[in-house]
Formats: structure tokens, sequence, C-alpha cells
């Protein structure tokens, strides 16, 4: 039963942990947030948060994997589902209710470009993973009549992610840029005028 208890225990600290870090990082990006600061928030010193996390890119890795978790269980974004375009807007709209993330995630993102980068892997398995999963309802949607079949559908695909990453920027530089109205409008310029 203690061990039980503690393995429990192990868990709820490893998620007030990662709860904590995720501000941190949204607060302060990657490069400016420390383990010390993120450890004596939570309790801890900095050789007990490294029990947890082997290491800052470790902690960055699962912060990064934690915040798709809490936003697919709050917008219902399964990027599989019957309409992964509407999860993707879904995700958009809600990002305009946490600008700090969505500067992290944008910052993040293009420091992550460099392969050296601890977030590299995570950000291009989350393009390649979402960018998969329009292209295949893209190619439903195709075959259903209700998109241009005329255009190749991992094109289109790829074009909704930059449409979405654009205009997140845009929102972060003017606050009145709607992202999920101009993603919907470019749903509507690839729709056909057939089946609904």
């Amino acid at each position: 039963m203690t061990a039980r208890r503690g393995y429990a225990k192990g868990i709820a600290k490893r998620e007030e942990i990662l709860a904590r870090a995720l501000e941190v990082f949204a607060e302060k990006g990657y490069r400016k947030a420390s383990l010390r600061e993120i450890a004596e928030s939570v309790g801890l010193s900095q050789a007990g948060l490294l029990h947890h996390f082997s290491s800052k890119e470790e902690l960055f890795a699962e912060v990064l994997r934690k915040r798709d978790e809490v936003d697919s269980r709050s917008t219902g974004f399964d990027i599989d589902g019957t309409d992964a375009f509407d999860g993707l807007v879904g995700i958009v709209r809600h990002n305009a209710e946490v600008p700090g993330l969505v500067q992290l995630y944008a910052t993040i993102s293009a420091e992550a470009a460099d392969p050296d980068h601890p977030g590299h892997a995570y950000f291009v398995d989350r393009y390649a993973t979402i960018v998969a999963g329009l292209e295949q309802h893209i190619r439903a949607e195709q075959q259903a009549g209700r998109v241009r079949s005329d255009a190749d559908p991992r094109s289109l695909a790829r074009l909704a992610v930059a449409v979405a990453d654009g205009m997140q920027v845009q929102w972060m530089l003017d606050e009145t840029a709607d992202m999920a109205t101009a993603l919907d409008a470019f749903r509507s310029l690839i729709r056909t005028a057939g089946p609904a």
C-alpha cells in the first residue's frame, strides 16, 4: 500500500511540475526559464526536480506534450477524428484565450527549426501528424465531392496549417485579427458548390 501511495504522490508531483513549468516557459521562454525557479516554485530542489525529469530538455518536451493533451481535452480536437478541419479551427479559437502560450509556441517553434534545439523532434512530429490528419480528411472530402478535386490534398493540408500559423503571428501583432474566421475562409475557398 505504501509503494502505491508513493507512486501516486510521484505522479501528482510530476503533474504539478509540468503545470508550473508550462507557466514559466510561457512567461519567460525556453532559454530564460530556469530549472531552479521551476523547482523552487513546486517546493523542490533542482536535484529533486531532476529526479522527475532528467534534464531541462526532457521537461520542455513533456511540457509541450502536456499542452497538446490539455488543448485536446478542452477543445475536443482529434486530428484523426471525423472533421480534422473543425478540430484545427477549434484549437485556433481556443488559442485566442491563451496569448502567452501562443507567443511561447510561435517563439519556440521558430527556434526549433534548428535541429539541435531540444524541441526540434517534437515540432517535426507534430507538424507531420497534423498535416497527415488534415490530408486524410481533405482526401475524404474530395471523394465525397465537398472539396475541389483539382488540388493536391497534401498541399491543401500544408496551406491550412500555414494559414493557422500565419494568423497566429498576425493576431499577436493585432488582436483584432480573427484567426478562426480566417481559417474558415480558407476552408470555404477549397470547398466545391456540391453537397454540403
